[in-house]
């Protein structure tokens, strides 16, 4: 993953996520992002569009330079995804935590129907990431996370395969990314 800076557009150069808008190569104008976090774990921005989009940590300083000379506000907001793909952790929750968890992404509204059938959608490639390629992160599984491993190409192809069409996965991630606005 790479990004280049100019003054009014952001380049990707080698974008590896199937589906999104600038894969494998694109570019986003100013104009087109809606805010951006450059102190997140993963730097990103967030287009007009509802479209996450990340950039390597080096990058931070610059994203930074970039939005403040074009107007691009830094917004925080929940990470959906973090909650959602806390199961798939290498790490035990006691049920306190679990239902703290189920009560931030209630909060965001999501029923708790919908989360069990997003995780069990997710719980081949999750598994097959975190535990079968050797991951074993134990803090944090986020949307860039889920975008790699359905990306990776050490998870089997029949996994991979099983969640449908790649932009039409992108899409339905990027739509729960952006649905706690």
């Amino acid at each position: 993953m790479e990004a280049v800076f100019a003054e009014e557009h952001i380049t990707f150069p080698r974008y590896g996520f199937r589906g999104a808008t600038v894969h494998p190569t694109g570019m986003v104008t100013a104009a087109r992002i809606r805010d951006a976090d450059w102190t997140a774990v993963r730097p990103e921005i967030r287009t007009t569009l509802g479209e996450t989009l990340f950039l390597p940590r080096a990058r931070q300083c610059e994203l930074e330079r970039f939005c403040v000379r074009n107007g691009v506000t830094r917004s925080f907001r929940f990470d959906a995804w973090g909650d959602l793909l806390e199961p798939f952790l290498d790490t035990r929750f006691d049920p306190e935590d679990e239902r703290a968890t189920l009560a931030r992404l209630h909060g965001a509204g999501f029923a708790a129907r919908e989360v069990a059938e997003i995780r069990r959608r997710l719980t081949p490639l999750m598994h097959a990431y975190n535990f079968g390629a050797m991951v074993w992160e134990w803090a944090y599984l986020g949307l860039c996370d889920l975008l790699n491993a359905a990306n990776a190409p050490v998870i089997d192809p029949g996994v991979r395969n099983a969640l449908g069409d790649p932009a039409a996965f992108y899409d339905w991630t990027m739509m729960i990314a952006d649905r706690p606005r």
